[in-house]
């Protein structure tokens, strides 16, 4: 999926945009970032999920709050949806075609979301933003 920059004269692709999540996310210290590559899978809904998870749930509200005022400052994106943040143990943000899962540890730890999606290709990234293999 595409989405109209800031300047409206150029696209973001779904993967230049979980790149930019990313980026946010390690921004403000989230933990454990995953992304998984989903666009091979024929029942996935998305081209990629971004999960992480904060150390509290000030921590995990942040997070999902920094991802979206960088969107839209520097894509004039905004999400279909947010939602979560109340308790903030589990905020999900939706931007479609990529689907940012922010937890608290031991919520990511019950619902263990990256063994739903065993077949998907999962890039690690250390709390430092380094590629894990």
């Amino acid at each position: 999926m595409e989405a109209k920059t800031k300047q409206n004269t150029e696209k973001i692709t779904s993967t230049q945009l979980s790149e930019a999540v990313v980026d946010s996310i390690l921004d403000t210290k989230g933990k454990d970032v995953v992304v998984m590559d989903l666009r091979e899978l024929t029942d996935a809904f998305c081209d990629y999920f971004v999960i992480c998870h904060g150390t509290s749930t000030t921590q995990v509200k942040s997070i999902g709050e920094n991802i979206v005022e960088r969107i839209k400052k520097e894509f004039d994106d905004r999400p279909l949806s947010s939602e979560g943040k109340t308790n903030s143990e589990w905020v999900l943000v939706d931007y479609v075609n990529v689907v940012i899962h922010i937890f608290l540890k031991d919520r990511r730890e019950f619902y263990q979301l990256e063994e739903l999606w065993g077949d998907a290709k999962v890039t690690r990234y250390s709390d430092e933003g380094d590629v894990i293999v």
